[in-house]
């Protein structure tokens, strides 16, 4: 009888994006269910991350906890999002959130748009 492969984990935080979305947590003014991360169509190299922080989850979004964190996919960016791994970066001229995505093949000069293409079924075996 053939058993069931685990399913990947879409998303995984490093430790100092997990600290620094707790601290913004942390000093809002009302509770959020978790950090809703998607991506959508535009900028110069075709595709933006978006990340807003969610008053509730939708029944479609794919739910991870990680580092304490409660991450919200949208169910259209989990074949473009599968694998990624999302950090917080300062350094003397900003402090953002970035994202390691195996699935990005380009990136504008800006590093505001990337060019993703979906994971396939061999990336998603992988992780």
């Amino acid at each position: 009888m053939a058993t069931a492969r685990p399913r990947p984990q879409v998303m995984r935080l490093t430790d100092a994006a997990a600290e620094r979305i707790k601290e913004i947590m942390a000093k809002a003014d009302k509770p959020f269910a978790g950090v809703r991360v998607g991506v959508k169509n535009g900028g110069c190299a075709g595709m933006a991350y978006t990340m807003e922080y969610a008053e509730s989850a939708s029944p479609a979004d794919e739910v991870i906890e990680d580092k304490g964190i409660r991450l919200l996919i949208d169910p259209k960016a989990v074949l473009f999002l599968l694998g990624t791994e999302m950090d917080y970066k300062t350094d003397k001229m900003s402090a953002q959130f970035v994202f390691n995505n195996p699935n990005q093949t380009s990136a504008c000069g800006c590093g505001e748009s990337v060019q993703l293409t979906p994971a396939g079924g061999d990336q998603a075996g992988a992780h």
